[in-house]
């Protein structure tokens, strides 16, 4: 996260419509995809609000998420056409995670959720600091009779996890049972939301997506549906999210990295006619990639840091893209881009330079603890 210390850049930053309800709970804030958002918040910090959602429920404000709604005639088949993964494979009702991609060199351009509602309908969720280029790119390609509207400050997204979320949201009389990436539309004291199954921590999670007018309301009618909900900060979020090997964009996955250098490859619909980066990212795959997004964990005591370079021996090899403490291992977990060789399988252990001194890591497959998402 990039600081802001001037208070004219403070006064740029967007503010979610539930900033009051933060400062209320003593948040400390962070600028982050422009906007100021709760990093954590007073009396509880990253180590009780990561184990809120590991162990109960969380609530995480993240109306800084963009939102795109494309519509008219054929708009799935137009939203198929541009992004990586297949929507012909869901659904309307259903979510699918997707890319948009460089069309010349297959970078990840963002990383996003596409909601599809209907054959002329789709909703999707960009990362906020990407939403505008998202649009751009959609608009610049969008055939006659589609329109590609930029809807980010008209929705917020408020992101309850854990084992009990269901449980919180039942109590409030909002639907639960729906599969995992599938959503539905409810009413909340006569407010209209949609709730999807989806999240970013590895836990039993929803998503509600309400209009920004509404959205303290529904806040307010979470906390009050249980003495032990929590509020999350962005910092939680993140040693959430690396704990599963979930990637970010901007640091695992980016314009410069590829997909299939970020073993995201599943997110692919290799077969389709068409999409954004296709000619790229075929053959970036069939003659394999020089580096691939591995999983490091600490050996030693020690807590790998986006930038810190990583070696066999002598020889560099890498560089972590994502690192913290994992709060439910007790010990340093990492995301790397490590060069593509035979001779670093799962297991090897390798060195990361933290601040001049070596600390040993061994490479590990994610997720770095078992997920219940499902």
């Amino acid at each position: 996260m990039t600081e802001v210390t001037s208070d004219a850049a403070e006064t740029r930053l967007r503010r979610s419509p539930l900033h009051e309800r933060h400062t209320a709970l003593g948040a400390k804030f962070a600028p982050f995809g422009g906007w100021q958002m709760p990093l954590e918040y007073a009396g509880g910090g990253v180590l009780k609000e990561h184990t809120a959602v590991r162990e109960g429920v969380g609530v995480f404000d993240v109306s800084h998420l963009g939102k795109i709604r494309v519509t008219g005639p054929g708009a799935a088949d137009f939203v198929n056409a541009c992004l990586t993964n297949d929507l012909g494979r869901i659904a309307p009702g259903q979510a699918q995670y997707t890319l948009c991609c460089d069309d010349a060199t297959g970078g990840v351009v963002d990383d996003i959720i596409a909601y599809l509602h209907a054959d002329d309908h789709v909703f999707l969720i960009p990362n906020a600091a990407n939403t505008a280029e998202v649009a751009r790119r959609l608009r610049a390609a969008a055939p006659e009779g589609v329109t590609v509207t930029d809807e980010h400050e008209a929705y917020a997204v408020l992101a309850v996890q854990g084992p009990r979320s269901a449980d919180l949201l039942g109590a409030l009389g909002l639907p639960t049972a729906h599969d995992c990436m599938s959503f539905s539309t409810a009413t909340l004291d006569g407010v209209e939301l949609t709730v999807c199954r989806t999240g970013y921590t590895g836990e039993l999670g929803y998503e509600l997506v309400v209009a920004s007018e509404h959205a303290v309301a529904v806040w307010d009618a979470l906390f009050a549906a249980a003495d032990d909900v929590r509020a999350c900060g962005l910092a939680a979020r993140d040693t959430l999210r690396t704990e599963m090997g979930y990637p970010l964009h901007g640091q695992d996955l980016s314009p410069e990295i590829t997909p299939v250098q970020g073993r995201s490859g599943w997110a692919v619909g290799w077969d389709k006619p068409a999409f954004w980066g296709r000619d790229a990212l075929r053959a970036e795959k069939a003659a394999g990639p020089a580096r691939t997004l591995r999983g490091l964990t600490a050996v030693d005591r020690a807590i790998p840091r986006p930038g810190m370079a990583v070696y066999a021996g002598d020889r560099q090899v890498g560089t972590v893209t994502s690192g913290t403490f994992s709060p439910t291992l007790k010990h340093g977990v990492a995301l790397a881009l490590v060069d593509t060789d035979p001779k670093l399988p799962d297991g090897e252990e390798l060195e990361v330079d933290i601040r001049g001194r070596r600390a040993r890591m061994r490479l590990t497959r994610p997720p770095f603890v078992q997920p219940s998402v499902r």
